[in-house]
């Protein structure tokens, strides 16, 4: 895999809990998902894709480098940041859009 892939895998489960109304994508919830579910869902898929982006530095490099939690507070910020522009578009564009 290469990295722009990852990237993008990233990019699409960083957005994700915003773009729909279903918990994890499969179960619809009645009257739509608060923001407590969508950031549960959040910090779900960003340990899938930690799990996938170890599993593809595995296929490259054959073991895993050991990481401390500095690492992962910053994936963790990165990760936020690729969900900005869904995050924009739900609570300020379409707001605005509706008004």
């Amino acid at each position: 895999m290469s990295p722009l892939v990852l990237i993008a895998v990233v990019f699409v489960f960083a957005n994700i809990p915003w773009l729909t109304e279903r918990f994890f994508i499969a179960f619809a919830i009645s009257g739509g998902k608060s923001v407590l579910l969508r950031l549960v869902e959040l910090l779900s898929f960003y340990v899938l894709s930690l799990i996938v982006a170890t599993m593809a530095e595995m296929q490259f490099s054959g073991d895993v480098h050991v990481q401390q939690w500095e690492f992962f507070w910053s994936t963790f910020c990165a990760y936020l940041v690729l969900s900005v522009p869904v995050v924009v578009y739900r609570y300020q564009w379409l707001s605005l859009s509706r008004k």
